[in-house]
């Protein structure tokens, strides 16, 4: 039986011609497919300016700079999060200022974030996950009230809506991601979405090496930067996925709405928010309560694998890390999100799956379960 891979990319013959057609140009380092992209992604944020670079995290340390966040200064985030959030932020310098989130939707917990603000906090950064959005009228109020940058860890939400709006079509930044298991790919690669061209401007030096072109068409280097602007090639690829991103969509919310009709009754089981209009699927992770199962989360995952089912982890605390316990971060701080660390398993959702992949991964929990039980 074929292993069914808990994410991977759906890569359609339009998108395969669309990159063999930019690579013939001979033009496939960043030029006019990726300003084409730039502006086709703008147009989905309501117009916002958006650029390109070759990851989420190339995105994520950018924004960062372009916030003026360096040495000494502190940035609250959920500790529930991919690392990539804590290393950007560490990177430049700052000390990540970490808060629990919600057991079930996972969004950041706002009254821990008011209480966590001191004289040193420049910005917040919160995690949106798949399935529903924390209080966003909520978190910019605080965030206005505090005078705090906020930049959207928005990777696993592309074309999930609060209030009717895109993500990244309103608030202050956003970074969205492009890597293959997420809800669109350019293979590897990322966007941050601003509100002023200035920023914008900004963003285009410090993903090229911190350089800036004068009146007489030599270059200057203005600070210190890394390289992270995205290829021709890549941009090709993200524009045919871009056109292909409502029916990717719509296929993520009908295998997770038949997660939610077969998914096996087991008590103490955590599902993640069901019927919040406007939002996209990029993963389905479920909390299992493991030490009444009687049985370790390794041994359940080795148990799917077995009946060709892939699982994944998303995510284990940041705090934790030894990164996060070189920070003076433990065990107990965080408890929701300690317990999503230990309980969740990350089940296949992916554009190349059917309704009947659905149901077999769900035939395939009942019966690993109900065999332990017994």
């Amino acid at each position: 039986m074929a292993l069914l891979n808990f994410s991977q990319p759906l890569i359609s013959d339009e998108t395969i011609a669309a990159m063999a057609d930019t690579m013939r140009t001979g033009w496939i380092a960043s030029g006019p497919r990726v300003l084409e992209f730039e502006q086709a992604l703008s147009d989905t944020f309501g117009g916002r300016p958006t650029r390109t670079l070759t990851s989420a995290t190339g995105a994520m340390e950018v924004a960062l700079l372009a916030c003026d966040i360096g040495l000494g200064d502190e940035v609250i985030t959920s500790t529930q999060s991919f690392f990539s959030t804590m290393n950007m932020i560490v990177k430049v310098g700052a000390r990540p200022v970490f808060v629990d989130c919600d057991l079930i939707s996972r969004a950041i917990d706002l009254n821990q974030v008011e209480a966590a603000i001191t004289s040193r906090t420049k910005a917040i950064v919160p995690t949106h996950f798949p399935g529903a959005l924390g209080d966003m009228d909520a978190l910019y109020a605080l965030a206005q009230r505090h005078g705090l940058r906020v930049i959207e860890d928005a990777a696993l939400v592309q074309g999930s809506e609060w209030k009717g709006r895109p993500i990244g079509s309103f608030g202050d930044i956003a970074t969205f991601s492009f890597h293959p298991n997420k809800n669109m790919t350019t293979i590897e690669g990322g966007a941050v979405v601003v509100q002023d061209e200035a920023t914008a401007r900004r963003i285009e030096v410090l993903r090229f090496h911190g350089i800036e072109r004068l009146e007489d068409g030599t270059r200057d280097v203005v600070v210190a930067s890394g390289k992270y602007n995205m290829s021709d090639v890549s941009a090709a690829i993200g524009l045919a996925q871009l056109r292909q991103l409502p029916a990717f969509l719509a296929q993520r919310r009908q295998l997770a709405d038949r997660y939610f009709e077969k998914f096996p009754q087991i008590e103490g089981a955590l599902l993640p928010p069901r019927g919040v209009a406007g939002q996209s699927w990029n993963m389905f992770c479920v909390l299992l309560p493991f030490a009444s199962l009687g049985m370790t989360r390794q041994a359940f995952r080795a148990a799917l694998r077995e009946r060709g089912i892939a699982t994944g982890l998303s995510y284990e605390p940041s705090h934790l890390s030894t990164l996060g316990r070189s920070l003076g971060y433990r065990e107990q701080q965080f408890p929701n999100a300690e317990r999503i660390g230990e309980q969740t398993v990350t089940i296949p959702l992916h554009c190349g799956m059917t309704i009947e992949d659905v149901d077999r991964v769900c035939d395939a929990i009942g019966e690993v379960i109900g065999s332990k039980k017994h």
